[in-house]
């Protein structure tokens, strides 16, 4: 339950996917919730009927759910100031602006979209801002009723100042005026349609779920003074504004799908960590105040503050957030690990039904420290799972040398014999036949590896022995021998 009079919003738009910007501003308005013991409510500003979806909706659910933003009111939640969709509060904006009918403060227009895109464009060619005129703010009521009688529907547009300036106090930009000659005219308020156009179905709902603080994205800015013009002409409160800034790619162009993944779908789904994802946001605009990189959730809540957050453009970085995601699964409780991985394991075919959590749980204390995402892991730890198909090219040329396949059969008569079957014992018996050989310990390993995996590189070899066991490395071992005879039989035919 809150605690304080805090209460803040992530308002987005069901047309799309959860952009990792949408994410962002999410993250800082559950943030100063948390920090002061607030509410965060969700709330789906899905007026646009021709782009806003369900399933859109209930992904942008579902990614604020995974990433650990739990809201206090919304879907799903409900709470004292529903419906928390707009498609679903749509006799309120029709009240209200029927209160502003009334006292005079809107009017309706009965201009065509036709007939005000031919208006704008006359004003740009005259060098002149392609404003709205107010022509119809003094139409009659016979004149009115004759255009209705026409089959014109109107929209409603608000009296807005043409005079002075709207300062408004944002608590991250600090002021910031707008001169109303500048920025404003009658706008719509509601459409012709009978939908509210968004500034004005933002103002109610903010207004009438008692929202304390507007935190959202810098694009925003220029609605803030429309918004205000309505909050004073409804009589309602003014919210304290504060607007993060854009994040922009590593050319500092907009960030767009064109630079690699932007949507927290293609993050899950590639295997990065929701903690992991949590932290770099909270970095991407924000300062904790000190060097540190790695913050649990917890320190992020306690140490954040818009006083922190930065003025200018935040950098998106992937191979940083890459780097951040390592480091969680480098750290990550194997127990927890092993359940997490099992997802993607079966997604790429593996068959997990005779995997034994403790095995996983070894393959990943031994094999995890290469892993960046979850997603990388069936193929950087494939031959856990399957007997290699193929030989690395380069590897073949280096180790796969005549003589070699001597080399493993004695190492495979070695293997066939040490028990106890540990890596401690393997280790031993190896390195005992590399000096009974008069051979390099190397010149057993790397061949050895090779043979086991069909890569050059990888965990400790004597952990791969025991981890594939004792019956499939033997296997393993024969298939090479088999092979290196083979391709030298071929080679001396030709």
């Amino acid at each position: 339950m809150a605690q304080s009079g805090v209460r803040v919003r992530f308002a987005p738009s069901p047309t799309g996917y959860l952009h990792i910007g949408g994410a962002r501003t999410a993250l800082f308005n559950w943030l100063f919730a948390r920090l002061h013991g607030g509410s965060f409510i969700l709330r789906i500003e899905d007026t646009d009927q021709e782009r806003s979806t369900e399933a859109s909706a209930r992904a942008i659910t579902d990614m604020l759910a995974w990433i650990g933003l739990d809201w206090d009111e919304g879907p799903g939640k409900g709470g004292p100031h529903g419906p928390y969709f707009q498609s679903e509060r749509r006799e309120l904006y029709r009240r209200e602006a029927e209160r502003l009918l009334a006292a005079g403060r809107a009017y309706p227009c009965y201009c065509t979209r036709e007939e005000l895109e031919a208006r704008r464009e006359e004003a740009r060619r005259q060098g002149l801002p392609p404003r709205y005129d107010g022509r119809c703010r003094q139409l009659t009521v016979a004149r009115r009723r004759d255009l209705e009688a026409a089959g014109r529907q109107p929209a409603l547009r608000v009296v807005a100042p043409t005079e002075g300036s709207i300062v408004v106090d944002d608590l991250i930009r600090g002021a910031v005026t707008f001169e109303n000659v500048k920025v404003m005219d009658d706008f719509i308020i509601m459409k012709s349609d009978g939908m509210p156009a968004y500034n004005f179905a933002c103002v109610v709902d903010d207004a009438r779920m008692r929202i304390s603080h507007v935190i959202r994205a810098e694009e925003h800015l220029s609605n803030t003074p429309k918004q205000v013009v309505i909050y004073r002409a409804l009589g309602y409160d003014l919210p304290r504004f504060a607007h993060v800034p854009m994040i922009l790619a590593p050319d500092r162009s907009k960030l767009s799908k064109r630079h690699g993944a932007v949507a927290c779908e293609e993050f899950r789904d590639a295997g990065y960590l929701p903690e992991a994802i949590v932290n770099y946001l909270a970095l991407l605009g924000w300062s904790p105040g000190d060097d540190r990189e790695i913050l649990s959730v917890e320190e992020i809540i306690r140490l954040f503050s818009l006083d922190r957050v930065n003025r200018t453009a935040a950098i998106y970085d992937v191979e940083k957030l890459t780097w951040m995601n390592a480091k969680y699964l480098h750290a990550m409780d194997l127990d927890e690990l092993a359940g997490r991985v099992l997802p993607f394991l079966e997604a790429a075919g593996f068959d997990t039904a005779g995997i034994s959590r403790d095995w996983l749980k070894a393959l990943l204390a031994v094999g995890r420290d290469r892993l960046r995402t979850l997603g990388e892991l069936p193929d950087l730890l494939r031959y856990f799972f399957e007997a290699p198909e193929a030989y690395e090219e380069k590897g073949m040329r280096k180790y796969f040398k005549p003589g070699v396949d001597a080399l493993l059969a004695e190492a495979k008569a070695v293997l066939a014999a040490v028990d106890p079957f540990t890596v401690e014992a393997v280790e031993a018996a190896y390195r005992g036949l590399a000096e009974r050989l008069g051979v390099g310990a190397g010149q057993l390993i790397h061949p050895t590896r090779l043979a086991l995996t069909g890569r050059t590189i990888g965990p400790g070899l004597f952990d791969i022995i025991v981890l594939l066991g004792r019956e499939e490395s033997l296997r393993r071992l024969q298939t090479a021998i088999d092979f290196i005879n083979a391709s030298a039989h071929n080679e001396a035919l030709t």
